[in-house]
């Protein structure tokens, strides 16, 4: 049975910084890509960030509107994926969701979200 277990998220005052994790268990974490995705109130689920596996791993893509501020990262032995926040503004207020893709399968598997808010 997968699952992904992300950290609680907080109240951060803008401009602060904030570092979610999100820990996988039964797949084989090295070979899925990893991703967060969050969903503001009222709105579509949109892509924060992914970081490739496999024999390609660490490659990584973010949205125009993160860039810069937001770094995802993964720890393989930890079977782990991270999201450094830095610079939060309000617009980043949203349920922040974790996500495994096997590319070789396509199954897609989602954490049961978090939380993060900022406050201006």
């Amino acid at each position: 049975q997968v699952q992904l277990v992300e950290s609680v998220g907080r109240l951060v005052q803008a401009g602060g910084s904030l570092r979610l994790s999100c820990a996988a268990s039964g797949l084989i974490f090295s070979l899925n890509r990893m991703g967060w995705y969050r969903q503001a109130p009222g709105k579509q689920r949109e892509l924060v960030a992914t970081i490739t596996g496999g024999t390609i791993t660490g490659g990584t893509m973010y949205a125009d509107s993160v860039k810069g501020r937001f770094t995802i990262s993964r720890d393989n032995a930890k079977n782990t994926v991270y999201l450094q926040m830095n610079s939060l503004k309000p617009a980043d207020t949203a349920v922040y969701y974790c996500n495994a893709l096997n590319t070789f399968t396509d199954a897609k598997y989602w954490g049961q979200g978090t939380q993060v808010t900022v406050s201006s």
